[in-house]
């Protein structure tokens, strides 16, 4: 089970554009020249929206289910995602592909609640790790899901912009839970994610 991460207050815009000025002023840039005057609070306002899953808890989007009487595996590929790495403060962006094995009592979720945990876990400082753990957690301890499979795949531009400067590298993780860490069902799982294309 991984951490659960506290739910936090929207952005304090009036410290966030304080916090930006000086951040200009340090790096020796004029924050009241005309291109910089508005930029503390464009900025403020950008990390509002980046950083939005901290002020929820992503998981409360699986508490709408249907009964179907659905028992096999449910995939949602190639699910886009943007988030912050907790590190550098800059973003990563690539993919998530969720699948899970729905409980014995054959309730699912809405595929658009798929995507909006995914959304709610990367939209605040984060590790691809922990947000990959994440969303599979949520979908066992939520669902109630037999297995759980979560594949993400990103390119992180603290690798890409600085650092390496290795631009288009691609960091993948994958988290699996469940009867989905059974071999044979594990397979399926990534022999229907391959197939996607």
């Amino acid at each position: 089970m991984t951490e659960r991460a506290p739910m936090r207050q929207p952005v304090d815009a009036a410290r966030a554009e304080a916090a930006v000025r000086e951040l200009l002023l340090a790096v020796g840039e004029d924050p009241d020249r005309e291109g910089l005057r508005e930029t503390p609070a464009r900025v403020a306002r950008s990390y509002s929206e980046l950083l939005a899953g901290l002020a929820e808890d992503p998981a409360d989007h699986l508490d709408a289910v249907f009964d179907i009487d659905h028992q096999e595996l449910v995939i949602a590929a190639d699910i886009p995602l943007y988030s912050m790495c907790e590190h550098h403060l800059l973003p990563f962006h690539g993919r998530a592909h969720v699948g899970y094995i729905p409980s014995l009592d054959g309730r699912v979720t809405g595929l658009s609640k798929l995507a909006r945990v995914v959304e709610g876990y990367a939209r605040r400082p984060q590790v691809q790790e922990r947000l990959t753990a994440q969303v599979a957690d949520a979908l066992m301890e939520r669902l109630g899901a037999r297995g759980a499979i979560v594949v993400v795949e990103a390119e992180h531009m603290c690798m890409s912009m600085r650092g390496v400067h290795a631009t288009g590298t691609r960091t993948v993780t994958s988290a699996v839970r469940g009867a989905l860490r059974n071999p044979a069902t594990r397979a399926e799982a990534m022999s229907l994610l391959r197939s996607r294309s």
